[in-house]
């Protein structure tokens, strides 16, 4: 999908190019109209740089409000809609019996803008046999949409555009667009047709004509800004009279109407000058009065103008107020004022029922009814019987609110009946506000047939209010009162609450802000484009599917000022596992570290400021069977004592009811929920009169629910002296701590300079000589020597980790190691808990002093392509308690030296499984030294599969390795292809 970054990048290589004439046919909903930083970039585009920008009204038909941004909901920018004819319909779409007249698809987008505005501009042809890519093993196919009808205007405009220049008229999109509006062909005169085709369908001959006339007209646009007297309301662009309180009374509306010139019109010769007369004219003035003459300077004027729908009947209405050149009236309507009425009708009876009985249809027929939603009703439950029809038929129906500050809220159904039959619809209203209801028969479905659809649609409202819709838990032990009740009628209150998804917030760990190329992110305006990179580390403690979440940001393209928005998911290796913009996706993450860089984009250096300590959320699901089943409860020591547990009710219209939502059980709680993080899921109160009602997301009317995971309890005796460090003196728990001080230096030491190395050598010996015997020291300073880099003798340095891991090997007590995990141990008290941590350290210590060794003995052994000298005195002990070797390789003749290697395997086995991720890689050496490559291979295999921690780029050179060895050249180069992938050499630029 398109992305603000190309959006912008597009509308600056245009510029650049210096293009008369752009298509685009994305879209999406839109909070607010004519807003947002895209519409900002076109706004500058057209006014200054003289671009006409042509787009796609949308393909939400075919209820009103549906237009999409910015094709349909921007001033600037010339939106389409989709048109099919008779002819189209024939030779394209092959019907048996095409219609008589061309007709809007039924799935076209409509008019008006939350607004008022018109929406969409003017229509044309939306579909064609059209060339497609090859790949699909074809050359043409018919497709449709107004994507198709965008392209086919703008096609038409470039006509008009090249016809001028041959005649040197200067190309201005002001005066452009006016001659398409006032030549195109209405496509009917209802209001209904008004707000589908625009003006209607365009005219490419009657457009140059007019054109040609208006050589020596001003190229202006007219902006009509529009105001409600009386009333703190923000600037529209069009007259929108859609709830029932609207329709009440008359109005007043103060229109300021300016004329908005090119930014390089001179003042002089262009703008001084200007003047018009203006004669106003309104399609119904016992509706819509306004004054009958207008005297336009540069300035622009105000006039006001009354609206008086109390008289009119249910339903939808649509008037214009126009201005007309009274010295050129042949121009037609310079500026157009549309008026929208929307008159709902009342539902007054109790329960809330309406029925709309015997509406016929014919292919592209389309019945609208307005409703007041009743105050009180959340959901409705609708059925729709169909009858009287021969073939198969095909509806929309559609459903659509509007509130503010809100995309439109709809709810829409493709239904088919192939007999007469009924059907039953659950969708979410809003009390208070007016629903459009729309049912449609799609515009091919029913062609050659004679008989009529005659349809039924009865809606039933409903409702359960209560006091909070969005609950949120606070981790305490506490339950959350509800109170409920049902304004309309009686409900059924049956409340269910889950928690299915687990929220963690993180803040960036780094923010940089850089400025962008030159030649790409330099806007036409001449700022610079900023980018603010954030990076987030996460970390996740097995494999699940993620979503990074900015509630700031997110969904969001075309409605925000914010330029742009990316992100990326990279492991260790650079390797990217995910990205996505304004909508973030699900991705499969395994277990293991990651990094999220997140860019973001503006010319406003202030405004990333601002952004550099942005909180992002990972959202992961819960599987099925960790999900958490909220319980309600009847009174508020429920959850406490566990009883009075609440599971349905009747509800009585004028009485309330409260019940208590208590907290989820603490051992029920995510292990990879850590104290800060939410849980969140969903709730819902009413039951459905029909359909299950175990999954609140599933209910029409479902709110969120957030519990805040509390801190983690405190262990009963933690802080209490055990019973063993009780025994000791302070002094020697004091230098017990001073040891470990010392210890956690040497640690956090580094060993990138040969000065840095003398003074880690230096420490190291000195603790050695002072705790010669104590383990965790000595298997630190084998941790040291393995992390060290910068090697130039390599067997002088494995030789040293040979050294070092013999003294952990030598101060451990293997034999009392053996006896404790050979007797099963209770750890029935916190001291035999502690002996038992205890003793599986010293264990890991052990199996990774073996671990490293095995590794430095095959280091020496492949760098001298000898067998290995005698070691020292780790290895006695491996002897006098190790088992006679049960492998394949014989033991070694007497008076030569022993496998060293071996019997350090040996040993590692005794104490781990080298099978695992962690020791397997012993284990490979192990097989290739027995040059068994294809048991080598295996082993290296199993843990390359196992996705517990990142891809190590050393297992798939070990890979390759082993793979030339066998001889399987052609697995070798596909390995070595996919390394590109798996390890890239840095991360890909945004």
């Amino acid at each position: 999908m398109e992305t603000g970054t190309g959006l912008t990048r597009a509308i600056i290589a245009a510029v650049e190019h210096k293009c008369d004439l752009i298509n685009m046919s994305y879209g999406e909903p839109t909070l607010l109209p004519d807003y947002g930083r895209f519409v900002d970039l076109v706004n500058e585009a057209v006014s200054k740089h003289h671009l006409i920008f042509v787009s796609s009204a949308g393909n939400s038909g075919p209820a009103l409000n549906t237009v999409g941004a910015p094709g349909g909901t921007s001033s600037s920018i010339i939106g389409v809609g989709a048109y099919v004819s008779p002819a189209m319909a024939a030779g394209a779409h092959c019907v048996v019996e095409p219609p008589s007249d061309g007709l809007e698809y039924t799935w076209s987008s409509r008019g008006p803008t939350a607004d008022g505005d018109l929406g969409v501009c003017i229509s044309a042809p939306g579909g064609a046999v059209a060339p497609v890519p090859t790949w699909t093993l074809q050359q043409r196919m018919l497709m449709n949409g107004t994507s198709m009808a965008s392209p086919s205007a703008c096609g038409g405009i470039a006509l008009l555009i090249s016809a001028m220049k041959a005649e040197g008229i200067p190309v201005s999109p002001y005066i452009v667009r006016k001659a398409l509006e006032n030549t195109a062909i209405p496509i009917g005169d209802s209001a209904e047709e008004k707000l589908s085709t625009g003006q209607g369908l365009m005219q490419v001959d009657k457009a140059y004509e007019y054109l040609r006339l208006s050589q020596n007209v001003p190229p202006v646009w007219y902006q009509v800004n529009i105001k409600q007297s009386g009333k703190e309301s923000p600037l529209s662009r069009g007259i929108y009279l859609r709830e029932a309180s609207a329709c009440q009374q008359p109005t007043e509306w103060t229109v300021q109407v300016s004329p908005k010139f090119h930014e390089d019109a001179n003042n002089f010769e262009d703008l001084v000058p200007f003047e018009e007369c203006i004669e106003l004219h309104s399609t119904d003035n016992t509706v819509v009065k306004a004054p009958e003459y207008l005297l336009l300077t540069h300035n622009g004027r105000t006039f006001n103008t009354f609206v008086d729908p109390t008289n009119l009947s249910a339903g939808l209405h649509y008037y214009e107020v126009y201005g007309i050149d009274c010295k050129a009236p042949w121009r037609g309507p310079l500026f157009r004022i549309p008026v929208t009425i929307t008159k709902p009708k009342a539902v007054t009876n109790r329960p809330p029922q309406v029925v709309f009985s015997k509406m016929l249809f014919k292919p592209g027929h389309i019945e609208r009814r307005y409703i007041e939603v009743p105050h009180g009703a959340f959901w409705a439950e609708a059925t729709m019987k169909a009858s009287g029809f021969d073939t198969a038929r095909r509806f929309f129906v559609d459903a659509v609110q509007i509130c503010p500050l809100q995309r439109p809220l709809k709810w829409e159904s493709f239904t088919s009946f192939s007999s007469p039959a009924s059907k039953s619809f659950t969708f979410k209203v809003v009390g208070g506000q007016t629903l459009e209801l729309v049912i449609s028969q799609f515009w091919s479905s029913g062609i050659g047939s004679q008989e009529t659809t005659s349809v039924d649609f009865e809606v039933m409202f409903h409702g359960v209010k209560v006091n909070q819709e969005q609950i949120l838990l606070d981790g305490s032990e506490a339950p959350v009162r509800i109170e409920a009740e049902a304004l309309l009628a009686s409900e059924k209150l049956a409340p269910v609450a889950i928690l299915n998804k687990i929220r963690i917030p993180y803040r960036p760990i780094e923010a940089k802000i850089t400025a962008l190329s030159t030649d790409r992110d330099r806007l036409p305006s001449g700022k610079q484009t900023l980018a603010l990179i954030l990076t987030y580390k996460i970390k996740l403690e097995d494999g699940a599917e993620v979503k990074p979440q900015i509630a700031l940001l997110n969904n969001r393209i075309y409605d925000t000022k914010f330029e742009s928005q990316f992100y990326m998911i990279s492991d260790s290796n650079k390797r990217i596992y995910s990205s996505g913009d304004a909508y973030p996706k699900s991705t499969k993450l395994p277990k293991g570290e990651y990094n999220l860089q997140l860019y973001l984009r503006h010319d406003n250096v202030q405004i990333l400021e601002k952004m550099k300590q942005l909180v992002l959320f990972i959202e992961r699901n819960l599987e099925d069977k960790d999900a958490i089943r909220l319980c309600f409860f009847s009174q508020p020591d429920g959850p406490l004592i566990g009883n009075s547990t609440f599971k349905s009710s009747t509800l009585v219209p004028g009485i309330k009811e409260a019940i208590y939502l208590g907290p989820p059980p603490k051992d029920k709680l995510p292990k990879n929920s850590p104290p800060g993080s939410v849980l969140v899921g969903a709730i819902s109160y009413g039951k459905l009169s029909n359909g299950e009602n175990k999954n609140p997301e599933k209910h029409p009317v479902s709110y969120r629910v957030s519990y805040i995971v509390p801190p983690n309890k405190v262990e009963e005796d933690k802080g209490k002296s055990s019973s063993l460090s009780g025994k000791k003196t302070v002094s020697e728990r004091l230098e017990e701590e001073v040891r470990d001080a010392k210890i956690k230096v040497l640690g956090g030491l580094k060993q990138e300079s040969e000065e840095e190395c003398l003074e880690w050598k230096k420490l190291s010996a000195s603790l050695k000589s002072e705790y010669p015997k104590y383990t965790p020291l000595l298997a630190k300073i084998l941790d040291g020597l393995v992390s060290r880099s910068n090697i130039k003798d390599k067997i002088h340095h494995s030789d040293e980790i040979i050294e070092a891991a013999n003294k952990v090997i030598d101060s451990i007590d293997r034999e009392e190691l053996a006896k404790f995990f050979a007797l099963k141990n209770e750890t029935e008290d916190e001291e035999a808990e502690k002996i038992k941590k205890k003793m599986e350290s010293t264990r890991d210590q052990l199996a990774e002093a073996l671990y490293q060794k095995g590794l430095a003995l095959a280091e020496i052994e492949s760098l001298k392509e000898v067998d290995i000298p005698l070691a020292s005195s780790g290895t006695e002990e491996a002897k006098k308690s190790g088992d006679p070797k049960s492998d394949e390789k014989s033991a070694p003749e007497e008076g030569t030296h022993p496998d060293l290697f071996e019997e350090n395997f040996d040993e590692l086995k005794k104490w781990v499984s080298v099978k695992s991720s962690k020791y397997g890689i012993l284990l490979v050496i192990r097989e290739r030294r027995c040059q068994r490559l294809g048991t080598a291979l295996k082993a290296l295999m199993d843990m390359i599969q196992d996705d517990s921690e990142a891809a190590k780029k050393k297992l798939y050179e070990l890979k390759l390795s082993l793979l030339d060895e066998i001889g399987w050249t052609h697995l070798a180069t596909y390995e070595r292809q996919w390394m590109h992938v798996r390890f890239p050499p840095s991360l890909p630029p945004f």
